[in-house]
C-alpha cells in the first residue's frame, strides 16, 4: 500500500474517524459527535469552553427475558451514514408562559450498525440554549425486540460544578434541595436521606444518585441543566455520579423483575437534554424541553382552560379536619354501610362546608372548588397496599353530589373532582371510564388525581415504564371525555403538556403541603423553577396567609414564608392551574392582600425574567394574555434580596397604575411573616422600582394599564 492509500484508509477507519460538529443556530454551542473504536461518543462546548467532556453513549441489553444474557450495545458499532438538517418554526401553546414559542435547531443523526447486525440511530438537536439527543431503533427483520439492562448515556462534567439536587428515588421527588459541589454529594447523601425518612413511598439506589431536572453552575459561571423530554413508554431516567471523574451515567427505573425497559421497534427513547446558558434568567426562559416534544395531538382544545380555584384541602393537610367520614378501623368499599356508621364530626367534605367554599369562590371570582374526601373509603387506605380501596363513584352520606354540583353551577362555579388511587393503578384503570362518565354527568371538567403509597401491581415503582404508561393512559382517556388532569405523585413532567395540553398540572415535588409537615426551606421556591418546573407546571398550591398552624390545628408546624412572598409565588411558580390554598376565614382577615390573588392572571402573552440566581432569588414579570396588564413576582431565600427593577418591558409612552404588595420593614419569615405593605403609584416604561424582600420573603406587583 502506498502512502496516499494508507492515509485514505486511515481517514475512513471507524476507529479514528473524524468527529462531526453540529452547531447551534447562533454558533455559540458546539456538539462534537464521533465513533471511537466502535463506541459512539460526544462532547459539548459553549463559547469555546468545555462543558461536557467526551462521553460515551449506548446500552446494555439482554438477549431475552428468560436467561438474560448480556449484549454490549455500547461498543462494536460501525457508522453507516450521517444526516444533517435545520429546523426553524414558531408555534403557539394552548396555554403557557408566552403566546408563541420559537423552535430553532440544527440536527445530526448518526446511523449505526452493531456487529450483531442490529441498527441504532443517535439523533442530536442543537439549540441556542442546549441540546437534546435520543436513540432510535429502526424496524428490521426479526430483531425488533429489545430488553434493556441499562441505558449507558454519559454526561462527563468538565468541572466540579455547584449543583442543586435531590436524591435519586424510584418513587418520590418530595425532597428538599441540597446545594453543594458534585464532589460533595456522596458525603451529604446520608444526612439528606435521614432527614427525609417517613415518606409514604421511597426507593433510593445510590449514595451519588440524583434526579433530574438537575441544575448546576460551572466554576466559570455557566448554568447547566440535565433532564429529559417526551417521556413516553419508557422508564424515568435518574443520574448516577462517578464522583471521582465527575461523570453522570443514566440510571433507569426498573420494573418488579429488575428489567429496566422493553422496546419494540420502530421506537425512539425520550430525549436526553442538556441546557446551557450564560445567565440564570436565560435558563428560566428556556423552552428546550417543550420544543423537544411533539405538537398537540388533540384536534379540539376549546374545552381546555386555565383555572384558578379554592378547595377543601388545607384544613385536612394541617390536621384540623379529616378526609374520612368515620373512624372505622376496617373498611371494604363494597360491604361497609356508611349510613349505619357514626360520623367522626371532623369530615370536611360535607354539604354545608362545600357550599361555603362555593359561595366564597363565586363571590371572589374563582372558577372551581376542589373537594377532597367526598367519596367512600378514606378510613382504611393509607399504607395498606389494598388493591380495591376506592370506586371513584360513591359519595359519603353527607356529600350530595347532584345537589352540590347544581348549587355550584347556579353560582357560576364548577366542582373539581378528586381521585386518590392510593397507588392502586390497576384498580383506577378498571374504574376510569365510569369515573369520568360520572364527572361528565355532573359537570366536572377537571380532576386532581393522586398516587400516594406503594404502587400496585406490587413491586412496580412510581417512575417505572409500567406506571409511565399508566399516567399517559389516564391523560388520553381524560381527553376522550374532555377532562383536564392535575396528577399528584406521578412521574415528574417532561414537556408532554405540549402534546396533551389537558395535562394542566402536576405535583411531582415537595409542595406547599410540606409546610404542614415541618416546613419547606426558605430557598425551596428559588430552586424549583430551575429544576422541577423545567418539564412543566407545578400545582404548588400557594397562597397561605396564616403561617402559624398551631392557631387552628393541633400542629406545631410553621409556614416558612412571609405573606408577601405567598403572593409573589403566583407569578414565579408558573402554572395554568393556581389554587388559593388557605381557608376562606384566613383570607377574610387580609382582604386587601387577597386582592392580588383575585387579580393575578394565569395565562400569559409574554414573560420577562428580570433577575435570578438558583437558591437565592427569582423575579419575573408576566403580561396577561390578551391584556396590557402585567404582574411581577419575587421569591427570596433566608437572606432576603434587594431588587432594582427597570420597568422597560412596559409599552413606551403608556401610563400604568402599579399596586405593590411588599414585605414591611420589620417582616421576617420566622418572626413577623404577616407584616406587609400595599401602595399604589403611577409607572411607565422609564420607571425604576427599588424593593426589599425580607428573609424568606418576596413581593408582588399588579401593573394595570390606565
Amino acid at each position: 500500500m502506498n502512502y496516499k492509500s494508507f492515509l485514505l484508509a486511515l481517514a475512513l477507519c471507524p476507529a479514528v474517524m473524524r468527529a462531526t460538529d453540529v452547531k447551534s443556530p447562533d454558533g455559540r454551542l458546539v456538539v462534537s459527535v464521533d465513533l471511537q473504536n466502535g463506541t459512539p461518543v460526544y462532547k459539548v462546548n459553549y463559547d469555546k469552553r468545555e462543558v461536557v467532556k467526551k462521553s460515551k453513549l449506548g446500552f446494555e441489553l439482554y438477549e431475552n427475558f428468560q436467561d438474560r444474557k448480556v449484549i454490549d450495545f455500547q461498543n462494536n458499532f460501525e457508522k453507516l451514514k450521517e444526516v444533517t438538517s435545520t429546523f426553524d418554526d414558531t408555534w403557539s401553546p394552548v396555554w403557557g408562559e408566552e403566546s408563541s414559542i420559537r423552535n430553532n435547531y440544527n440536527s445530526l443523526t448518526l446511523e449505526l450498525k452493531h456487529n450483531d447486525g442490529r441498527l441504532m440511530n443517535i439523533c442530536f438537536r442543537v439549540f441556542n440554549d442546549g441540546i437534546g439527543f435520543r436513540y432510535e431503533f429502526p424496524q428490521q427483520g426479526a430483531t425488533n425486540y429489545y430488553f434493556i439492562k441499562e441505558e449507558k448515556s454519559e454526561f462527563a462534567m468538565a468541572g466540579d460544578n455547584m449543583a442543586w439536587w435531590i436524591p435519586g428515588d424510584y418513587d418520590t421527588q418530595e425532597y428538599s434541595y441540597t446545594t453543594c459541589k458534585l464532589s460533595e454529594i456522596a458525603g451529604k447523601m446520608p444526612s439528606v436521606l435521614k432527614a427525609h425518612e417517613g415518606n409514604s413511598s421511597s426507593t433510593t439506589f445510590s449514595n451519588t444518585g440524583v434526579q433530574t431536572s438537575l441544575q448546576m453552575k460551572t466554576p466559570d459561571g455557566l448554568y447547566v441543566n440535565i433532564h429529559e423530554a417526551a417521556l413516553v413508554d419508557y422508564p424515568c431516567m435518574h443520574l448516577n455520579l462517578d464522583d471521582k471523574n465527575l461523570t453522570f451515567t443514566s440510571w433507569l427505573t426498573p420494573d418488579a423483575t429488575g428489567m429496566k425497559g422493553y422496546i419494540q421497534a420502530p421506537f425512539h427513547t425520550p430525549w436526553r437534554t442538556i441546557m446551557i446558558t450564560d445567565s440564570a434568567t436565560k435558563a428560566l426562559a428556556s423552552r428546550l424541553i417543550l420544543n423537544l416534544n411533539e405538537p398537540c395531538a388533540l384536534d379540539d382544545v376549546s374545552w381546555i382552560h386555565p383555572t384558578k380555584y379554592v378547595g377543601v384541602w388545607w384544613a385536612m393537610i394541617t390536621g384540623k379536619n379529616t378526609w374520612a367520614y368515620t373512624d372505622l378501623p376496617n373498611v371494604k368499599i363494597d360491604e361497609t354501610r356508611y349510613d349505619k356508621c357514626e360520623p367522626n364530626g371532623k369530615h370536611l367534605a360535607n354539604n354545608d362546608s362545600v357550599r361555603r367554599y362555593i359561595d366564597f369562590a363565586s363571590k371572589h371570582g374563582f372558577s372551581e372548588v376542589l373537594v377532597e374526601g367526598w367519596n367512600k373509603g378514606w378510613e382504611d387506605w393509607f399504607g395498606k397496599t389494598k388493591e380495591y380501596v376506592f370506586d371513584f363513584l360513591t359519595p359519603y352520606p353527607d356529600f350530595d353530589i347532584k345537589a352540590l354540583n347544581d348549587y355550584a353551577h347556579s353560582k357560576g362555579v364548577k366542582l373539581m373532582m378528586h381521585h386518590e388511587t392510593s397507588g392502586s393503578a390497576r384498580n383506577y384503570e378498571r374504574h376510569m371510564d365510569q369515573a369520568y362518565q360520572l364527572m361528565k354527568k355532573y359537570g366536572y371538567d377537571a380532576v386532581k388525581s393522586g398516587y400516594v403509597g406503594p404502587i400496585l401491581p406490587r413491586g412496580e415503582y412510581h417512575y417505572g415504564q409500567w406506571m409511565v404508561n399508566h399516567y399517559l393512559y389516564a391523560i388520553k382517556k381524560a381527553a376522550d371525555y374532555k377532562i383536564m388532569v392535575n396528577a399528584h405523585e406521578a412521574v415528574r413532567p417532561t414537556g408532554l403538556c405540549r402534546t396533551y395540553p389537558n395535562l394542566v398540572g402536576n405535583e411531582s415535588a415537595r409542595g406547599t403541603e410540606y409546610e404542614a409537615f415541618g416546613g419547606n426551606t426558605p430557598d425551596h421556591t428559588t430552586i424549583l423553577p430551575f429544576t422541577r418546573l423545567q418539564g412543566g407546571p407545578m400545582d404548588y398550591t400557594p397562597g397561605i396567609f396564616e403561617m402559624n398552624i398551631s392557631k387552628f390545628a393541633d400542629n406545631s408546624s410553621k409556614v416558612n414564608s412571609t405573606l408577601a412572598r405567598q403572593l409573589g409565588l403566583y407569578v414565579t411558580m408558573y402554572s395554568p392551574l393556581q389554587m388559593a390554598a388557605d381557608m376562606p376565614e384566613h383570607y377574610e382577615q387580609f382582604m386587601d392582600a387577597f386582592q392580588f390573588i383575585k387579580d393575578v392572571a394565569i395565562d400569559w402573552d409574554k414573560s420577562v425574567y428580570l433577575e435570578a440566581e438558583p437558591g437565592d432569588y427569582i423575579t419575573i414579570a408576566r403580561k396577561a394574555k390578551g391584556s396590557e396588564d402585567w404582574f411581577v413576582g419575587n421569591t427570596s431565600d433566608e437572606n432576603g434580596h434587594q431588587s432594582v427593577l427597570k420597568l422597560d418591558f412596559l409599552t413606551p409612552g403608556k401610563k400604568y397604575t402599579a399596586t405593590i404588595y411588599a414585605d414591611a420593614k420589620n417582616a421576617d419569615y420566622q418572626n413577623n411573616p404577616q407584616a406587609y405593605t400595599i401602595k399604589k403609584q403611577t409607572v411607565t416604561s422609564k420607571s425604576v422600582l427599588k424593593l426589599k424582600a425580607a428573609r424568606g420573603g418576596g413581593y408582588a406587583i399588579s401593573i394595570k394599564a390606565n
